[in-house]
């Protein structure tokens, strides 16, 4: 699937290593869906280990529903989905004998399932121009990162993206946004270090207005450390960039480290009380063990997971697809992907 397809349809304070990094070349690299298997490789053996102790032409009755249920716990997928999935076995396959890879099938199935509703990429309203995005999470789960590669896929396409460094105690943030621009050539609004974010954003959208710029994302800060000035600064920006445009921000991303297992949970409640999220970006499934978790957040919240992310560079953040994610999850080859 090309990078332009994520845009096709509608629907805490520490600097780290990463951040002050300049962003790497692109260099050839494998499939997505290849590059997906093996960044899920860690998760899927969380499952399959387990599912290859478990199974071995054994009878699907209650004790085996049992064990398979708490191995999908362990594996992160939370207590609602594993209890759906379990009950689906239940009313379709129970007392059965069957084999691990007829369990796998099945499962890629059932989670599937859950995860097909919310995989719904992301894309621009030409009708309000510029369409806002707000970016929105915990420091360190790679939000600049994810603005960065967003702004590049739209441009890729040959719209006209701004970017707005609305970190302002951080940086290394904003000088890592100003890099990641001049390496997409996208215009990047900033301030002195710790300018008021509302205001710097207000001017961002009135610039963006007069270059007739097609989208402008804003990042902001994630110190939840003091979640009531994080709850205020992100209200104040909200509220300031409202007095230019009513309707803004037109679309609210939440961006989730997927090292941080059910973590990731607690984050979408907390956020969502801060600012109305509209949907999820899930990145680093690259180097977790927690995969799981993008089945925990969909059957719990039913939010649009946008993207996932699997390295560093540009094209390693792609729209996320339920099958090919399913199918990876429980180590099964999608013959549909590319």
């Amino acid at each position: 699937m090309a990078l332009r397809d994520l845009f096709r349809r509608r629907p805490e304070g520490e600097t780290r290593a990463e951040e002050t990094a300049e962003p790497r070349a692109e260099t050839p690299k494998q499939g997505f869906l290849a590059r997906l298997r093996q960044g899920l490789s860690r998760s899927t053996a969380r499952i399959t280990e387990g599912l290859g102790a478990l199974f071995t032409k054994r009878k699907l009755d209650d004790a085996a529903l049992d064990d398979l249920q708490d191995l999908l716990i362990q594996a992160d997928l939370g207590v609602a989905a594993s209890t759906r999935i379990i009950e689906a076995f239940r009313r379709t396959r129970f007392g059965r004998e069957v084999t691990e890879t007829e369990v796998r099938e099945a499962l890629a199935e059932e989670i599937a399932a859950i995860l097909a509703p919310v995989a719904v990429p992301l894309v621009p309203d030409p009708a309000h121009a510029p369409h806002v995005v707000l970016v929105v999470g915990v420091n360190g789960t790679g939000k600049t990162t994810t603005i960065a590669k967003l702004a590049a896929l739209w441009k890729e396409q040959g719209l006209s993206p701004m970017l707005v460094a609305g970190d302002t105690f951080r940086a290394a943030a904003v000088a890592q946004l100003r890099v990641w621009g001049e390496r997409t050539g996208c215009p990047v609004v900033s301030g002195a270090d710790g300018a008021d974010a509302a205001g710097l954003a207000y001017d961002a959208l009135r610039q963006a207005r007069e270059r007739s710029a097609d989208v402008l994302l804003i990042d902001t800060a994630g110190r939840l450390h003091n979640k009531a000035d994080l709850m205020a600064e992100l209200a104040k920006v909200v509220r300031v960039i409202r007095k230019l445009e009513p309707a803004a921000p037109h679309s609210v991303l939440l961006v989730l480290d997927a090292t941080t297992g059910q973590n990731a949970i607690q984050q979408v409640r907390v956020f969502r009380e801060m600012t109305s999220v509209t949907g999820l970006v899930v990145t680093k499934l690259d180097g977790s063990a927690k995969g799981g978790v993008v089945v925990a957040l969909a059957q719990e919240f039913g939010l649009p997971v946008h993207a996932v992310g699997v390295g560093e560079q540009a094209g390693d953040l792609r729209p996320f697809e339920a099958r090919a994610f399913a199918r990876s999850l429980v180590g099964l080859e999608d013959a549909q992907g590319a």
